[in-house]
């Protein structure tokens, strides 16, 4: 019996697998699409690293093993910094943590202070309630250094000497610092003398120079500046202070030349010698009074003294002798020979005493520290520079000596050239080397080690990129190329609406019309080539079932036969 072709489109088709399927195609749907979004999310969480921050540094061994053995009982991550001297937790964690760590008592700290006297037991010595007193004043006064921003850790001894009532056996207390910096951190001699006068200020009796301050190299940080042949103590207050006069008096003349001969053309170095001495200065000075200089009388007194004058004392020494004379009469005429000598009056001495004004001046001068004694000031000008427009080329040439001449004058205006003072002050013009040649190019783009962070940080971003790249249009694309078309086929305009003779998705020939297949329907482009090959063979065994039914007959009866 022959078969027709209605019964060969009976037979029942081969169960196909489960994920050819619709259900089976959108179950591969969905899993494909939750491995794209969990390899997304996988990329994400892996290219955003935690934020960790520093939870404490600068721990004792004691306290870090402690601190870390915690961490580990709550389960929190945590890791090191490079040096080992910062534990690092995730940022967000920071606060609760060291809450938590605070309320176990963590980190306890390496230096105790005055809570050390409250576990006093009863009966302790006198000696070592002394001791305890000295521990706690030492760690309270490195826990007040290490307050500081580049001090890591402090270390304080104490050196009390026993009080004594006896004067010549009284001593002073004297203080050491051990100081550990920051790493790359240094102390000025500002915040070093800070450190000595807080220990001074803490301990009675303790001098300033009986504190002794050094850091973690063993360099000695308060050392006595020395004093100079004059015993006076160099400051450096005052060598900052001449510093920063010798940079304002290069900038001043920088400034006023730059504009004249170009920016990068003038370079200025300054030296000033500064008088620090602070003088205080008394003179009484007397002019000559003598001729040819006008004399001033300021008193003259005069003494004249007159009185009797008689001969020489005659007799015998006695009481006789020494009688005054009698009544002088006149020598008569023949008188006896022996008779006394005839007496005379007259002036017998005159003196006489001249003072005159003396010229007296006093003077009181004080004079302020920091005046300038003398200035030297070096200048030195590059040559010209031009550039022809028609070639390009650079020539420089010196500056004409009357522009050089200008440029003295102007410096000896902005440095404030005195020549009573014994300033000195030199332009000098000559070519800088080195400004004029090109610039050497540097090394290239990739060989540059400054471009390695970000070229890593471009390549993560890239590698990103190309995985989900990938996941979208090997995987996630064809997986979705299904659900696309049936959605396309729901919201298909209707056939009355299209144009008559003519598919929207139909493949067109070169004058625009639908290219059949063999059953006289057009070919969709989107269509499936196993779609296609079983429409083919279907109008195939049509057309030959209804030329030449024996040809169908003798298949079917194979495929009974072979049953």
């Amino acid at each position: 019996m022959a078969a027709t072709a209605d019964d060969l489109l009976d037979t029942p088709a081969a169960p196909q697998p489960f994920l050819k399927t619709p259900m089976g195609r959108n179950v591969l749907i969905g899993g494909g699409v939750a491995a794209v979004l969990a390899a997304v999310l996988a990329i994400w969480m892996w290219s955003k690293s935690p934020d960790y921050r520093v939870l404490y540094a600068n721990y004792s061994d004691k306290d870090g093993g402690a601190i870390t053995a915690s961490l580990d009982q709550m389960g929190v991550k945590y890791k090191f910094s490079e040096g080992g001297t910062a534990i690092l937790v995730p940022a967000e964690q920071v606060p609760d943590l060291r809450l938590k760590l605070a309320s176990q008592g963590l980190p306890k700290g390496g230096n105790v202070g005055f809570e050390l006297m409250e576990n006093q037991k009863l009966g302790v010595s006198q000696f070592l309630e002394q001791v305890n007193y000295q521990r706690s004043l030492e760690g309270e006064l490195a826990r007040s250094i290490q307050s500081l921003g580049s001090v890591a850790g402090a270390r304080v001894h104490l050196a009390l000497p026993k009080p004594s009532v006896f004067v010549r056996d009284q001593q002073k207390p004297t203080a050491s610092v051990l100081l550990n910096l920051q790493s790359g951190r240094a102390l000025d001699p500002g915040q070093v003398s800070a450190i000595v006068h807080l220990v001074a200020s803490s301990i009675p009796e303790l001098t300033i120079g009986n504190v002794t301050v050094v850091d973690q190299n063993g360099n000695l940080l308060s050392e006595q500046p020395k004093a100079n042949a004059l015993g006076k103590q160099l400051d450096a207050t005052q060598l900052k202070y001449v510093e920063q006069v010798q940079q304002n008096i290069i900038k001043q003349v920088e400034s006023l030349i730059t504009p004249i001969v170009g920016k990068g053309n003038v370079r200025a170095e300054a030296t000033a010698d500064i008088d620090f001495a602070q003088v205080d200065t008394a003179a009484e000075m007397y002019k000559p009074n003598s001729p040819p200089e006008p004399q001033a009388i300021r008193s003259q007194q005069t003494s004249e003294q007159t009185g009797a004058t008689t001969g020489p004392a005659n007799g015998i020494p006695g009481a006789l002798s020494n009688q005054p004379p009698g009544v002088a009469t006149a020598p008569l005429e023949g008188s006896a020979p022996g008779a006394a000598p005839q007496t005379t009056t007259g002036p017998s001495a005159r003196n006489a005493t001249t003072n005159y004004e003396l010229d007296k001046t006093i003077r009181y001068e004080q004079r302020p520290m920091g005046g300038i004694k003398r200035l030297t000031v070096g200048v030195v000008v590059n040559y010209r520079r031009t550039v022809d427009p028609a070639t390009g080329k650079v020539t420089v040439k010196p500056l004409p000596a009357a522009e050089v001449a200008q440029i003295n004058e102007l410096v000896k205006q902005a440095m404030g050239y005195s020549q009573s003072r014994g300033d000195t002050m030199n332009v000098a013009n000559a070519p800088f080397d080195g400004v004029d040649r090109p610039d050497e190019n540097g090394p290239d783009w990739y060989k540059d080690p400054s471009n390695l962070p970000l070229a890593m940080e471009i390549g993560k971003y890239l590698l990103i990129a190309a995985v989900i790249a990938f996941l979208y249009f090997r995987i996630l694309r064809p997986l979705l190329r299904p659900v696309v078309r049936k959605f396309d086929e729901a919201t298909a305009i209707p056939d009355e609406e299209k144009k008559e003779g003519q598919d929207e998705d139909a493949i067109v020939d070169l004058e625009g019309k639908p290219l059949l297949g063999p059953d006289g329907m057009p070919i969709e482009e989107e269509e499936a080539p196993r779609e296609r090959s079983y429409r083919a063979n279907l109008a195939m065994a049509k057309e030959m079932a209804q030329n030449d039914p024996r040809i169908v007959a003798n298949v079917i009866k194979a495929w009974v036969g072979s049953e």
